[in-house]
């Protein structure tokens, strides 16, 4: 028996499916406890988002853990691919979660020509656009060219975002108000070569576009919290959202041993 490339195209186009649903999915799972825990939410400029047919690298300063999850809802249906520490896929559950959403390794200590290579495939090969974060971390430098670098080779636009919010848990369950701020793409195609000269530019085309995004940000930003009744609709939505979250738990974990998300990474990088 051998299969026909009509079946193996068919199986690869299944595969690829069953990780779109399942990133859909946990985006809305993981939005409907944040909207159910704050509720609070802001979202501005989104008409300067690239349209779906476009990949872009969507860049943003990293301020708390769950500012990726706004971010990823406020560009839906887009689908993205990001970079995550190797430590973090160690966990058989929360790994397998990160894989299907587009999450691959990255070794910060000592990084591999894959963490250049697969993004700018996927950039080029897929439907799927990128997230990253230049700026937050001790690994900035490493990450700013990094950005500029694939975005140069992949022939993408960046697209800067900002989060202005609670920056504590306590503060997003109090109901702190949320504000995701979209800027101008900047196109890069005017750097002709990506040494330390042009990545320094990239960085400093994104820079003030996020100094810029925070200034304008202001005047929306303020303590005001939403009306206390909204908690009678709140609480059976986090209820739901919790019962939700176990049998996904359950349900990852029975599929971790099933479906390798990597054997798509693997066709692209």
């Amino acid at each position: 028996m051998f299969a026909c490339p009509a079946m193996i195209r068919y199986n690869k186009r299944k595969k690829t499916e069953g990780d779109t649903m399942f990133y859909t999915y946990l985006r809305g799972l993981v939005v409907l406890i944040l909207w159910s825990i704050n509720g609070n939410a802001h979202y501005h400029n989104t008409d300067k988002i690239p349209s779906q047919d476009e990949n872009y690298i969507l860049v943003a300063p990293h301020r708390t853990w769950w500012d990726p999850v706004y971010m990823a809802f406020a560009t839906k249906p887009k689908q993205f691919v990001f970079m995550a520490k190797k430590e973090l896929f160690t966990n058989r559950i929360f790994g397998w979660w990160i894989r299907m959403c587009g999450a691959f390794p990255i070794d910060r200590e000592n990084p591999s020509a894959s963490a250049i290579k697969y993004p700018i495939n996927v950039l080029k090969k897929s439907d799927r656009s990128l997230i990253m974060f230049p700026s937050g971390s001790r690994h900035s430098n490493d990450v700013k060219g990094g950005v500029a670098l694939i975005a140069k080779m992949a022939k993408v636009r960046i697209m800067p975002v900002t989060y202005t919010g609670p920056m504590t848990l306590k503060g997003l369950i109090s109901r702190e108000r949320v504000d995701m701020n979209f800027g101008n793409p900047i196109d890069i195609s005017d750097i002709k070569k990506m040494n330390d000269e042009g990545i320094e530019m990239v960085a400093d085309r994104i820079q003030s576009e996020f100094q810029r995004l925070d200034e304008e940000t202001k005047q929306w930003h303020d303590d005001k919290k939403p009306n206390p009744l909204w908690w009678f609709i709140r609480i059976p939505a986090l209820i739901l959202a919790i019962i939700a979250a176990i049998i996904t738990i359950i349900f990852s974990f029975i599929a971790s041993f099933i479906w390798n998300p990597d054997k798509i990474k693997e066709k692209l990088g």
